[in-house]
Order: structure tokens, then sequence, then C-alpha cells
């Protein structure tokens, strides 16, 4: 799958499951994002401890450009994907098609969530 067209469908379904605010809401793609990674960082056998000093030495430096810093995303994630033996394209088309698929439950899941705005957790389930 060309990344131009998966990057729209990605944006297709955000906006489909969960409107234009949270679509286009920066702070919680960040968050997002970032929850993502050091989840794919974790199950690749990452220390919490390692996270912690690669976040202290990022944060040591000044903040780069985000055009170029994802630009270095995709190039790392794409040499990770390769030692660890999976095919980028092919997972990226599994787990969009998954997100469809799954879509009601994850709007239901969000949507019964008590989220604070610039929270970066993503919230814990209502008690009530």
């Amino acid at each position: 799958m060309k990344m131009k067209v998966f990057q729209n469908d990605v944006v297709g379904w955000l906006r489909n499951c969960f409107g234009e605010d949270i679509l286009n809401n920066k702070e919680e793609r960040n968050y997002r994002f970032f929850e993502e990674a050091a989840e794919l960082v974790q199950s690749c056998g990452m220390t919490k401890d390692d996270c912690y000093k690669l976040i202290d030495y990022v944060y040591g430096r000044p903040s780069g450009e985000p055009a170029q810093e994802i630009g270095g995303v995709m190039v790392t994630l794409f040499g990770l994907a390769s030692t660890q033996g999976i095919s980028v394209d092919a997972v990226s088309e599994v787990e969009i098609q998954n997100c469809y698929n799954r879509m009601e439950k994850i709007r239901a899941k969000w949507l019964s969530k008590t989220v604070k705005s610039g929270d970066p957790l993503p919230g814990m389930l209502d008690s009530k």
C-alpha cells in the first residue's frame, strides 16, 4: 500500500471514529503516538529504565522540526521492522482493517472514558 493512500485511510478512520475535533487535536495525536511507540519498544524488549534515559537525553537537546522528525521516525520504524522480520506494509494493512472492523467497539470504549483535556493518559473507565 502506498504511504499516501495509507495516510488517507488513517485520516478517514480517525474522522469516522472520533470526529474532526479529535482528528485535528495535535496534543491528542502526540499522546496516542507516544503511547503506541512506547508499546512497540516494550514489545521488542526495551526496558522502562532505558526509556527514561532516552527521554532525558531527547529533552536535554533542542527541539527538532516536525517534518524532519517524522521522516526520522519512518526511517527508524522501517529499520526496526526489518530487524524484527516484520513487513510494515503487511501489518499496516491488517491494522487499518482491524480498526475499521472494530470501529464501534473502539468508539464506545473511547466514549466511556473520562478524559481530561490536556492529560496524556488515555483516561480511566468511568465508574458511574
